[in-house]
């Protein structure tokens, strides 16, 4: 079952309103995306925090609803 990358950064801004999201969909199947995401709530936090972050905002899609997802998060500048 596919998600429409609009519903996965609508997620993803849900959960970090200050967020710039950009997903691009990998496979052009719906289900392997690349999420770029920057948010100032990732400040002082390790990769791995903020991508967990990324991955908490999906509310437990992942494995049923998308397939794949590929983390990419930065702070501001």
């Amino acid at each position: 079952m596919a998600m429409p990358a609009a519903e996965l950064e609508a997620l993803i801004r849900a959960a970090l309103p200050d967020a710039e999201v950009v997903i691009e969909d990998l496979v052009g199947d719906g289900d392997h995306y690349l999420a770029r995401v920057t948010s100032a709530a990732f400040a002082g936090k390790s990769r791995v925090q903020q991508h967990k972050l990324v991955y908490e905002a999906l509310g437990g899609r992942m494995g049923g609803e998308l397939h794949a997802l590929q983390v990419v998060t930065a702070v501001p500048n």
